[in-house]
């Protein structure tokens, strides 16, 4: 007893000690809440990062449970119903009543037969009884629940022996029923499997959001301005954060998201917009007034025209260039739209002033394909270009090096070898990015210190555009991108044949065979794409390695040859299968979907993709967007076995029907999310988004990027005092804020 008291004595001197030195309460190590302690700590760290209050109380439910009603037992279902059967209400319900009896079924001699007991208890109020039924924790529930006491349970009916049931439902004493949302609508988390396992499941996250919000109730700061929380009709945030865990109904609820999503999106633009801002104001962009001979003999010996999308976006470009401001441009453009041309054109426009650029791709495979891209628009000019990649020599790198350092290279083409400490330009004018949701904010921000600046001068900023060829919906655009500015080739090059696409289930593959055969001795080739390496016990997918040796035995050597390239092959290996097929001499590229970008063999005209449910649909038209790019007519097969879901029915659908990749994005977004789409994790938006939907939430978007708008037009830097609360937000959300609070040293 002593020592109990003693131990909540230490915790109440602690808990004084950090109400009187914390700053923000919500900074508390997650620990020193009351049912945490180190163990649960360390757990909430690891899987879903919580680290402090704050922490804690932005983990939010996703979705929600009415537990505002208690149901008189009898109104729940009635009896002699099927086996198996959801009741009527087919949902949670909430009851109140007396234990009246308790037993365990399934015991042999006294003993419980392990894996196949169960404990039977009947709650019973003034309208009928049910039974509770539970199959684990028999000991530790049997001992808590005790006969001729009241209990709250919650939980969904079912129906066994013609007799309704609450199968392992909530139970608690009615004194215990505001910690765990009786009353309101409850909220359900999600959980880990470590979690679960710990003792850390839905009911206890809820009753952990309970305690923390009346510890720290008075004391959360308002992080909006009054004036937009009064212009947007807002609840207080303290309101907002106690009805998104327990809103006492639909309205409540409603108008804490309202509040919320509008807060995240509304700072995340701010964030995207001051970033724009400094950038503005921090140096002057290089003045490249000049078009050259490199540029014109280029422009001149093209094969073909410039789509008119392709020129209005080198005039954008050429504007931002000529600005005196440095460009930080987002190219979109689908695939085969031309944007390497575009790039190329830009390139020498740096070099005809005197500049040097540089290309980044992703992977090997589409930096080599670049350089051979490029190499050939340049035939007609004096401009040098290079590779540097993770594979080039020794020798040769020291090379290139040098030659960059002096100016001796006019442009390079490369991985993210270019961004490492050792390579330094003579004069970096212009730094372009492929595919820039495959890299990291930090990494593009690092091309632009890569000037030499020996002679002790601050180098100016080089121009910045980024490439992609996954279509981005206008809403994910502005936030992944709010900081550049968009340039959108909306057109194909003429010359483009749409791609015929088709479904086939796995009982037509003969059908396929032969179509393959035939476009082969028409003079064709094909891919075949696959979305495993190796077999998967788990996954029962169409693998590589399997199917490479099926096309193997069905296109026999010499008659036909297969190549085969996947992620896990030796680079050199890789580009001896690639140049392989790229030149001709290989009829078939098996390969996983390191193919998605930058293999462009205009000869190609068949494109099969294995276990297509497998893929995401930017995923397949990206896959889909390796052929066509020649005169032929080409195909796309999507193949696929029996069992889809209702989903993969309808990705696959929807390729058959369009070739827009722009409403296939915005299809995606609505299937999948944005996640898959954007590569959020490694290109890392500023600021988390823990409810806010980049789809769904569109509109909400749009009034808080105005709203983000209008208080830069003001002050572009967030200067004035009267902006402080929104600057020490940012810093907060955008975690440069203080060290997590630690007080273990106080015991």
């Amino acid at each position: 007893m002593c020592v109990t008291l003693f131990a909540a004595m230490l915790l109440s001197l602690q808990w004084s000690i950090i109400a009187e030195t914390m700053t923000d309460i919500l900074d508390t190590d997650i620990k020193y809440l009351p049912g945490i302690g180190p163990k649960r700590a360390e757990l909430l760290s690891k899987e879903i990062g919580v680290h402090t209050f704050r922490d804690m109380l932005y983990y939010f439910p996703f979705r929600w449970i009415d537990k505002s009603k208690v149901y008189p037992i009898s109104s729940i279902a009635g009896d002699d119903m099927p086996d198996g059967e959801d009741t009527p209400s087919s949902s949670y319900v909430q009851v109140r009543g007396i234990v009246t009896k308790k037993e365990t079924a399934g015991m042999t001699g006294g003993r419980v037969a392990r894996g196949k007991s169960r404990l039977i208890v009947t709650l019973q109020d003034a309208t009928a009884s049910i039974e509770m039924v539970f199959f684990s924790g028999l000991k530790w529930i049997n001992e808590k629940l005790e006969q001729g006491q009241e209990y709250i349970a919650f939980g969904k009916p079912t129906v066994f022996n013609g007799h309704v049931n609450l199968v392992h439902p909530e139970v608690y004493r009615p004194s215990e029923a505001a910690t765990y949302g009786t009353g309101s609508m409850a909220g359900i988390y999600s959980i880990t499997e470590r979690m679960k396992n710990g003792g850390f499941g839905i009911k206890a996250i809820t009753k952990v959001e309970s305690v923390l919000l009346e510890k720290v109730k008075g004391h959360i700061k308002e992080t909006l301005p009054p004036g937009i929380i009064r212009d947007k009709g807002l609840c207080s945030l303290e309101t907002a954060l106690v009805n998104i865990h327990f809103p006492s109904g639909q309205r409540e609820l409603e108008e804490a998201q309202r509040r919320l999503k509008f807060e995240e999106l509304f700072y995340l633009q701010l964030s995207l917009l001051k970033q724009k801002n400094a950038r503005l104001s921090k140096g002057t962009g290089i003045m490249m007034t000049r078009v050259g001979d490199n540029f014109n003999r280029c422009y001149q010996s093209l094969p073909y025209p410039l789509t008119n999308a392709q020129k209005r976006v080198i005039k954008e470009m050429r504007e931002d260039m000529r600005s005196g401001k440095q460009m930080n441009r987002l190219l979109q453009g689908d695939v085969g739209s031309g944007k390497t041309l575009v790039a190329v054109l830009l390139s020498l426009i740096a070099v005809d002033n005197g500049y040097q650029a540089c290309i980044m791709a992703p992977t090997e495979v589409l930096a080599n394909q670049h350089l051979a891209s490029i190499s050939k628009f340049l035939k007609a000019t004096d401009a040098k270009v290079a590779l540097l990649t993770g594979s080039t020599k020794a020798k040769d790198r020291k090379q290139i090096l040098s030659d960059l350092s002096d100016g001796t290279i006019n442009i390079i083409v490369g991985t993210h070898a270019l961004i490492e400490d050792r390579v330094k330009f003579h004069s970096l004018g212009l730094a372009i990015i492929d595919e820039q949701h495959r890299f990291g904010v930090d990494q593009r921000s690092r091309l632009w210190s890569k000037n030499d600046d020996s002679l002790g001068q601050t180098p100016l900023l080089p121009h910045i555009m980024v490439m992609t060829a996954t279509p981005i919906p206008r809403t994910l655009a502005m936030t992944l991108y709010g900081d550049l500015d968009v340039s959108i080739i909306d057109e194909l090059p003429p010359g483009r044949t749409p791609v015929v696409t088709q479904h086939a289930w796995e009982s037509q593959r003969r059908q396929v065979f032969d179509f393959m055969k035939a476009q082969i001795d028409s003079g064709r080739q094909v891919f075949v794409v696959y979305p495993l390496i190796k077999e998967s016990e788990k996954m029962d997918y169409e693998n590589l390695e399997e199917g490479y040796l099926r096309i193997v035995e069905e296109f026999k050597a010499p008659e036909y040859i297969t190549a085969v390239v996947h992620g896990k092959m030796k680079p050199e290996d890789k580009d001896i299968d690639m140049q392989l097929f790229a030149s001709g001499r290989a009829d078939i590229l098996v390969a996983t979907s390191v193919i998605e970008v930058g293999v462009d063999v205009p000869n190609a005209s068949v494109m099969v993709i294995e276990s297509a449910e497998r893929f995401g649909l930017s995923q397949l038209h990206q896959l889909r967007g390796r052929v066509g790019r020649g005169a032929a007519k080409s195909y796309c097969i999507l193949m696929s076995g029996y069992k889809l879901s209702k989903e993969s029915r309808k990705r696959l659908e929807l390729m058959c029907k369009t070739t827009d990749g722009f409403l296939l994005a915005e299809e995606d977004m609505k299937m999948r999310g944005p996640g898959d789409l954007e590569g959020t994790s490694q290109s890392g938006l500023a600021i988390d988004l823990h409810i806010s939907s980049l789809y769904r939430d569109g509109r909400y978007l749009e009034s808080a990027r105005r709203t983000a708008l209008d208080i830069l037009d003001k002050d572009p830097l967030l200067q004035s005092a009267e902006n402080h609360l929104l600057t020490e937000q940012l810093r907060i959300l955008r975690k440069e804020g203080k060290d997590v609070k630690d007080y273990s040293s106080i015991s």
